[in-house]
């Protein structure tokens, strides 16, 4: 296993992760950006008024795109275990 090998593997990761994590976090940023200029324009600052629809957002988002993270996380590693042995 060389270094550059290893190298590859940790950015791979990285951006695998970063790929998978996106939809939920952009959702939940989504929404409290929504939320804070709401309270912004009302002067309404409910705690419970941002983190359950953050949730809410959070949770739909993981519904919605759990197929794709799946395989996305299956093909990384697919490809992980198949190029092990070569290198």
């Amino acid at each position: 296993m060389t270094q550059e090998f290893v190298i590859y593997v940790g950015t791979q990761t990285i951006y695998t992760v970063l790929k998978v994590a996106a939809p939920m976090l952009i959702a939940g940023l989504a929404v409290g950006l929504l939320i804070a200029i709401f309270q912004a324009v009302t002067q309404i600052h409910e705690m419970t008024l941002t983190f359950i629809p953050k949730i809410l957002a959070v949770t739909l988002a993981l519904i919605v795109f759990m197929p794709w993270m799946l395989d996305t996380i299956l093909s990384f590693a697919i490809q992980i275990f198949t190029n092990l042995p070569s290198k």
